[in-house]
């Protein structure tokens, strides 16, 4: 059983401050992910927790107890580096059989078989114990380097971008690899990433994190479909969503938005009375790729004409970009669509599934709920 609370920390380094007063709790089994940009302060946090370096102010705390003056082999925690960090004169089967050897954890050598043999088979690198780490392709080494981590049990797992460097297919299968061990060791995982899909994938809960602040601490739905500022929004999905300026104004009894060269579009009634009783005039818009509808002739009033400014096929879908007057608009399509460059094409903004900011994007106003969504085209 271990939790993890951290309050109020705060860390510089000579006048630059890296974190600034940064709160939160990790609970009893759970994979928490810290995600955000490089230069965030995601792997100062880390080795604050691990203890290898001290807050200037705040605490860490262990299964409620303050750890602030506890030396970093005393925490029982296992940390697993971007870097691998093996033994090169070792094999595969000495390096994760290493902490079970150290005079701390010592074991008898019937144990380390044991349980080196277990993690190579959870890893599935039970058939290249014999091996020596140049023999190894990264994606090899780095489950070697996690094995390391695994053979102990401790009571936290700390994981500084641990699959960052694999190619695409194979960080695709560590990180259900990953998720499936943790929920086989019942262990608490604090994970850091600035990859949004691992975010996503792994997390129980994330914290996003961006220059030293907590952005927005949720689950993974909460911070895909209800972020708190444009940051969060645009920082998970690829390409990213888009957001524009509108205007709110009163035609007859009802609201609209005013968007793209003074067009006017309806707003959903429930953001209707939201944007009336706070006097709302200007709003962030906020629209994902998926989310927006396209075709090649007017279908309905809410219809935005533009032109096609490219069109980038990957794979089995495509990202399709508009000009609407001088803003840039990016959809998801089929990579087969018949589009040409400079085609005159429509495309609809379903407000159903829109998020509101505030005039500076600071503050979330309103956003959908529901969770499973797909992107809707229709042609001629």
């Amino acid at each position: 059983m271990a939790n993890v609370r951290v309050e109020g920390i705060k860390k510089s380094f000579k006048k630059e401050t890296v974190l600034s007063d940064i709160s939160f709790e990790v609970k009893d089994k759970e994979f928490f992910v810290i995600f955000g940009p490089a230069g965030a302060g995601k792997t100062t946090l880390l080795n604050i927790i691990a203890g290898i370096y001290v807050p200037d102010e705040g605490h860490v705390y262990l299964n409620n107890k303050c750890i602030d003056h506890v030396e970093p082999e005393d925490r029982n925690v296992a940390m697993v580096f971007e870097d691998y960090a093996l033994y090169p004169h070792l094999t595969v089967f000495d390096n994760i059989a290493s902490p079970l050897r150290s005079p701390r954890y010592k074991q008898p050598e019937e144990v380390v078989k044991r349980e080196v043999t277990r993690v190579a088979e959870i890893l599935k690198i039970d058939w290249l114990l014999d091996r020596n780490p140049s023999e190894l392709s990264n994606g090899q080494r780095q489950r070697v380097g996690l094995g390391r981590a695994l053979i102990r049990s401790p009571e936290v797992f700390l994981m500084d971008e641990p699959i960052t460097h694999l190619d695409a297919k194979l960080r695709h299968q560590m990180r259900a690899e990953l998720k499936d061990m943790q929920r086989n060791l019942d262990t608490t995982t604090i994970y850091v990433t600035h990859d949004y899909l691992e975010a996503l994938s792994l997390a129980d809960r994330i914290a996003v994190i961006n220059k030293g602040k907590i952005e927005q601490i949720g689950t993974p739905e909460e911070i895909y479909y209800k972020p708190a500022n444009e940051f969060v929004a645009s920082a998970f999905g690829e390409p990213e969503i888009n957001i524009f300026n509108a205007e709110v104004v009163k035609e007859n009894t009802e609201l609209k938005l005013s968007i793209f060269g003074r067009k006017k579009i309806e707003i959903p009634k429930n953001i209707q009375k939201l944007v009336a009783e706070k006097e709302i005039s200007i709003v962030r818009v906020g629209i994902r790729p998926k989310d927006i509808k396209y075709g090649f002739i007017q279908k309905n009033e809410n219809c935005i004409i533009g032109k096609v400014y490219s069109f980038e096929p990957l794979g089995a879908k495509a990202i399709l970009t508009v000009q609407v007057h001088n803003q840039l608009v990016q959809l998801l399509v089929p990579s087969d669509s018949e589009i040409q460059l400079n085609q005159e094409i429509f495309i609809e903004i379903d407000m159903e599934k829109t998020i509101f900011f505030d005039s500076v994007g600071n503050n979330l106003l309103a956003s959908y709920s529901n969770v499973e969504r797909k992107g809707v085209a229709w042609q001629n």
